[in-house]
This record gives structure tokens, C-alpha cells and sequence, in this order.
């Protein structure tokens, strides 16, 4: 038998110990003095064919540990086990300084002489303390993201999404707070179908795991094959804050999880085509009009979105003819696409390009021509390519290159637009009847990994149908999270709030109330060509998208005058000031959420510190239907400091003692709807 020391995993505020010569399993898992792990707890549970195994199963054998670090905060703990059928389970646990995030992973090795297989990996089991809990997650579907759905927790109860698209259903993230103390989050980082599950224990508390959705998989693992399952994220809190749960995935995310280049860092300002014109207005003419008043206006992108490709007809509907990415809709764009990214990097811009590059649709060529690519279950077309497969996976890889590299882009939108359920089930593909969709979404993983590899100045934006595949495995392979098609203030308000509690604003991409030219739906009526519009209107608008990643999609050259020179003083402050604070600064809720529908609270804060700097920013909204007062309450004001704060883009500036602001900032002046925009400074003491 294998002599183990004891194991401490974490440092600081999270703490986990394990004495593998005394018990399987863990100790205890703690943030600073909260109990939240417990030594019943199993770890893992896979299930090989009609076995159930975890790192408790008498028969299981921890055989190797080892621990590393990465220099730059990273801890990184792994577990060797064996079991008697020769299967070998690799158990990973990252952690993190400064935060009590734990990062879990699991891959499976069959070393045996047959086939063996898995029909559950849990990639994350464990079991918390006895107390009352109430959990808070968030609803998906199109133009409802992030509904925020509580319950207290009585028996067994369960989170998952069986759409294949991460977000479609439920948003892989839940929160469950122990005796109104403290906060524990968990998210499985996948794109695709996931679970999260809460199983009262006979004594007491509840055993927690979370993982690959079993639902509809199954894999077979011939001798010497490897699966490796999603990883789950958990962050283990000290007290019911979700600001600080959130600030958790925020910095590790910034650390270690979001990819980089210049242009993502910059945060640049974006205008993208899309809701004025969509595909039945948009043609080279309209699109170069945009370009030459977006330069003119200080904006850094300019991105075409649908539309371009497909046969060379005025009505050609963008939806039939995904997939044909070679194929360029020369009555629209008789110059072609390389023509327009020129002439937009010859105004000192970006150029973005719309490509859904896993869709096929139904009249497109791709599909018909290339058999071997096309995603199946029983025989019927899923409407996406395999990427599982080899050959679809070659097929995209070459071309999104080509895309990149012929139309010279900068900025990548990709959109997914479909729901694949339960994935292909082809056994043709690299992949077996019941791990389609699994094999896909690695696959699509590796395949923006080597597009990273290879343009690695590119900009990847991640989009599906809005925000219906939002989750920490998308947002480690792209820049950024797309949040939702609409944009009306209330539901941005209520999604920004919702996607900031496991993404920072900086993975987070949404633009300003936009221009509806042809879509219908009774929430999006905002025309900036009309008369009506007031400024307190426009900044409030406006105001809400520069709370993260900051961009347009409305006819610029139909601004009104004054309209666009207040989108300039926007644009100017988002750069010298705003966008400062996304890149590095810690968000804090000033109020709950709002809701899209005119209920719950009516007001919308946020603020943001940038400790390196020691300054802030402070954002308020007043919604429709609010009371004409509101008090806020910042957090890291020193009372026996003075602040000087400077409404931006509002002609004001204020020195203001911190016993005032402490106490509770008083608002009487904001407009129905109203917002400001606010930098804080502590002055030096005297």
C-alpha cells in the first residue's frame, strides 16, 4: 500500500486538507472558519456500466499525488486512483491565491484489455454541512437571460440543460447560501448540456454535484482511450456576499482563464450593422456610409454581420445559407469583403466579420457537397457541422482561416443559432452514438484554440442567439460573451446583473439601446432620428452599455446632430475614464436586480474600484416607475477622507466628505428614466 502525507490544497482564506493514510476522501474543505466540505464527501462519481464509483469506494485505490505550482498564483493538486477493473481516474484541483475559487477536473483512462462504459461523470462530489439553504440561479431562453430563479431548498432538487447550447434553459451557475451566512457557487465550465444536482442526506445537509448532463450519454472507452469530463468550477464563500463570490471568477478569470491580445485588451469601441439593416438592407454602399461616420465619431470596430454571404440575390436570407462562407453576395458586395475590411482599415479601424461557423444550413452547399461534415441523429440532419469528426473539423479550421486571413479581420462574431439537444449520434465521426455532442464541444474547443494559435492578434467574439452559450468553457477560448439580441435598458440592466456573477465586465459584450429596422418586438422602440428623444434619455441609454465592453448597432448616418455629438462625449469618456475600470476593477451591486418586466427594484447601481489607482466609478440608473429618492451605499469609503466626484459627461464636479457618502449618498436629481455616471477620487490628506 502507497504511504501518503497529509495534503493541504488552497492557501489563505480556502483550505483543503486530506490525510490519505488515515481516510479516503478529504478532511475538510473551509473558507477561513466556514465549514463547507465534509469528510463524507466522495469527490467524483463515475459510473462504469452498472457500477458506481468514487474516491470512497473501498475498492478504489489512491496510487500517486502531486503537487505544482505555476509562478503565478496556481496551485495545482493531482490525484492518481486506480480501481480493480484497471481503470485509471485522474482527479485535478486548482486553486487560486488570494481567492477561495477551487477549479476540479476528471479524466478517465480504461487500462484494461476490453472496452468499458461510462454512462455519468460527476466531475465534482461534494457533501455540505447540515443547514437551511436557499439557492439563486438564472433562467436562459432568447431574450430572457439571466431570470433569476430562488427557492429554498427542501429535498432533492435539480439545475441542468438538456438544449446542448449551455445557457438554453438554465445558466451553468448556482449559488446556495448556508443559514443566510454563506455562499457557495458552483459552475460547470461547458458549452454544452450539464447538471447540477442537491441530494438531501439522511443525517442532514446535502450531498452537491455537478458535471456532464448524463442525460442522453453514454461513452465507450476501447483499451487505452482516454475521455476527459468538463471541468466544475466552485467558489467557496465566507459570508453570503455575491459581490465577493463574483470577484472570485472575476480574478481568476482575468488571471488565468481569459485569452488576450491587444486589440481585446484595448476594449475597443464597436459598431456593428445588424439591427438597423440585418440582411435585407445591408449592401456595400450602406456599409462603407456607417464606416466613414463611425471614424469620424472616435468608434474602433466596425463589424458586418450577416448578410454577405450566400448566392449573389437582394433576397437572400442569411439563415438558409449558412455554411457557405466562400460563396460572397456580390449583388449586395459587388466589390467583395476583402474590399471593405481595406476601406475600413484605411480609417483606422477594426475590421469584424459575422460567421456562425458550426451552422449548415439548409440550402447551403457546404452541407450537400461535404456528407462527411454534417452532424446526425438517426440519420436526420442536426442543422450543424460534427466537429468531433475529423473532416469537419479540417473543414472549419480552414475556414475561419481563410476567412481571417483573406478578408484581413480583426474581429471574429461567432454566432451558434440552433439548439443541437442531445448532438450527433453518427459513429462515423471520431466519436460514439452517445458522446456526439461532447465530442463536438471539445472539438470546438481545439478548433478556436488553434485559431488563437494561428492569428493570435484576432479578436473572438462569442455569441448563440444572444446569450444562449454563455459559460466559463466559451469564455477560455473566446474575448468575450455576447449577452442577449435584445437591448432595451431594463433587460441589459437585468442581464449585466446577472452575467457579472461569473464573468468579469471586461468578458462581457452588449450594446447600447439599438435601432430595430425590421424585427418586431414591443420592448425595442428606440428611433435616433426622431424628434422626442431627450438627452437624459439618450445618456441613460447609453450610459448602461458602457458598463462593460461598450458598443452600437444603430444607421449612423441618420443620426440626428446633436445625437452624434453626444455619442462623441460618450465615446471620449468611455476611453479616457470608463473603460479603465472594466479592464481591472472589482464590481460591486448597489442594488438588487432589476427585472425586464417593471418589478422588483426599480433602481440600478453599480460600482466599481480599481485598487491599483485607488479610485472609483459609480454607475446609477433610475428605471421607469422609480421613487424619486434613493439612497446608495458604497463600499471602501473612509469617512475622514474627502472625494472628489466628477459626473462625467454631465458638467459636474463636487468635493464631497466621506462621512456623507458613507453614510448613505442621497439621490434626488436623477430623471425618470435618469442615470449618472460618476469618478470618485480621494483627495490627499491634509
Amino acid at each position: 500500500m502507497s504511504t501518503h502525507n497529509d495534503v493541504v490544497i488552497g492557501s489563505g482564506g480556502l483550505v483543503i486538507t486530506m490525510h490519505p493514510d488515515r481516510q479516503p476522501g478529504i478532511a475538510a474543505i473551509r473558507a477561513h472558519d466556514v465549514l463547507w466540505g465534509t469528510a463524507s464527501s466522495p469527490l467524483f462519481r463515475i459510473d462504469l456500466g452498472d457500477q458506481v464509483v468514487t474516491a470512497l469506494t473501498p475498492s478504489v485505490r489512491l496510487t500517486a499525488i502531486q503537487q505544482t505550482h505555476d509562478g503565478a498564483g496556481m496551485q495545482y493538486t493531482t490525484f492518481s486512483y486506480d480501481t480493480p477493473q484497471r481503470i485509471q481516474i485522474t482527479q485535478t484541483f486548482k486553486t487560486y491565491a488570494g481567492t477561495h475559487l477551487l477549479e476540479a477536473g476528471v479524466s478517465v483512462i480504461n487500462r484494461s484489455n476490453a472496452a468499458v462504459t461510462i454512462h455519468r461523470i460527476d466531475t465534482l462530489v461534494i457533501d455540505i454541512p447540515t443547514g437551511s439553504y436557499e439557492s439563486i440561479g438564472y433562467s436562459g431562453g432568447w431574450g430572457s437571460e439571466f431570470e433569476p430563479k430562488a427557492q429554498r431548498l427542501i429535498g432533492d432538487v435539480v439545475w441542468q440543460t438538456r438544449s446542448g447550447r449551455s445557457s438554453h434553459g438554465m445558466h451553468p451557475w448556482v449559488g446556495l447560501t448556508r443559514d443566510q451566512r454563506a455562499l457557495l457557487s458552483v459552475s460547470v465550465v461547458w458549452s454544452g448540456n450539464w447538471i447540477i444536482r442537491a441530494d438531501e442526506q439522511p443525517g442532514g445537509g446535502y450531498q452537491l454535484s455537478a458535471g456532464l448532463n448524463d442525460w442522453a450519454f453514454h461513452t465507450t472507452l476501447a483499451p487505452g482511450a482516454t475521455t476527459d469530463a468538463p471541468a466544475v468550477v466552485a467558489v467557496f464563500g465566507a459570508n453570503p456576499s455575491l459581490d465577493d463570490n463574483a470577484a472570485a471568477y472575476a480574478a481568476v478569470g482575468r488571471s488565468h482563464w481569459y485569452p488576450k491580445n491587444t486589440l481585446s485588451t484595448a476594449l475597443p469601441v464597436e459598431w456593428n450593422h445588424w439591427w438597423t439593416y440585418e440582411d435585407r438592407a445591408i449592401t456595400e454602399q450602406t456599409f462603407r456610409a456607417n464606416v466613414d461616420v463611425a471614424a469620424q465619431m472616435g468608434m474602433e470596430v466596425c463589424a458586418l454581420d450577416a448578410g454577405w454571404f450566400g448566392p449573389s440575390d437582394p433576397g437572400t436570407h442569411w439563415y438558409d445559407y449558412r455554411g457557405d462562407w466562400h460563396i460572397v453576395n456580390t449583388t449586395r458586395f459587388p466589390s467583395g469583403i476583402r474590399a471593405l475590411s481595406d476601406y475600413v482599415h484605411a480609417k483606422g479601424m477594426a475590421f469584424g466579420l459575422w460567421c456562425e461557423i458550426e451552422a449548415l444550413g439548409v440550402r447551403a452547399e457546404a452541407g450537400l457537397t461535404n456528407p462527411a461534415i454534417v452532424a446526425r441523429r438517426d440519420d436526420t440532419p442536426c442543422g450543424y457541422v460534427c466537429l468531433a469528426s475529423d473532416a469537419g473539423w479540417a473543414w472549419a479550421f480552414a475556414t475561419l482561416d481563410r476567412l481571417i486571413t483573406d478578408y484581413r479581420a480583426d474581429w471574429i462574431k461567432l454566432d451558434f443559432n440552433l439548439d443541437p439537444g442531445a448532438g450527433c449520434n453518427r459513429t462515423d465521426h471520431g466519436h460514439g452514438a452517445g458522446d456526439g455532442l461532447h465530442g463536438h464541444y471539445q472539438g470546438y474547443y481545439r478548433l478556436l484554440t488553434a485559431i488563437r494559435a494561428k492569428h493570435p492578434e484576432v479578436v473572438l467574439e462569442n455569441c448563440s442567439s444572444g446569450g444562449l452559450r454563455i459559460d466559463l468553457g466559451i469564455a477560455q477560448q473566446t474575448h468575450m460573451a455576447f449577452l442577449s439580441d435584445p437591448d432595451w435598458p431594463e433587460h441589459s440592466l437585468q442581464l449585466f446583473w446577472g452575467a457579472s456573477s461569473m464573468l468579469a465586465p471586461d468578458a462581457i459584450l452588449h450594446w447600447g439601446f439599438c435601432e430595430w429596422g425590421f424585427a418586431d418586438h414591443p420592448q425595442q422602440t428606440f428611433d435616433p432620428t426622431s424628434a422626442a428623444v431627450t438627452a437624459t434619455q439618450l445618456d441613460y441609454y447609453t450610459r448602461i452599455s458602457m458598463l462593460h465592453r461598450f458598443g452600437f448597432s444603430q444607421g449612423l448616418p441618420t443620426l440626428l446632430p446633436w445625437i452624434r455629438d453626444r455619442y462623441v462625449q460618450h465615446i471620449d469618456i468611455y476611453k479616457t475614464v470608463v473603460r479603465r475600470f472594466g479592464r481591472t476593477a472589482q464590481l460591486h451591486r448597489l442594488t438588487n436586480q432589476p427585472r425586464r418586466d417593471g418589478t422588483l427594484d426599480r433602481y440600478a447601481g453599480f460600482q466599481y474600484i480599481d485598487q491599483s489607482v485607488g479610485d472609483m466609478l459609480v454607475a446609477l440608473f433610475r428605471l421607469p416607475g422609480a421613487k424619486p429618492k434613493r439612497r446608495f451605499w458604497l463600499q471602501g469609503i473612509d469617512p475622514l477622507r474627502s472625494y472628489r466626484c466628477t459626473w462625467l459627461g454631465d458638467n459636474r464636479v463636487a468635493i464631497i466628505p466621506g462621512a456623507v457618502i458613507a453614510a448613505g449618498w442621497m439621490f434626488d436629481d436623477l430623471g425618470e428614466p435618469g442615470s449618472a455616471l460618476i469618478h470618485i477620487e480621494t483627495l490627499p490628506q491634509d
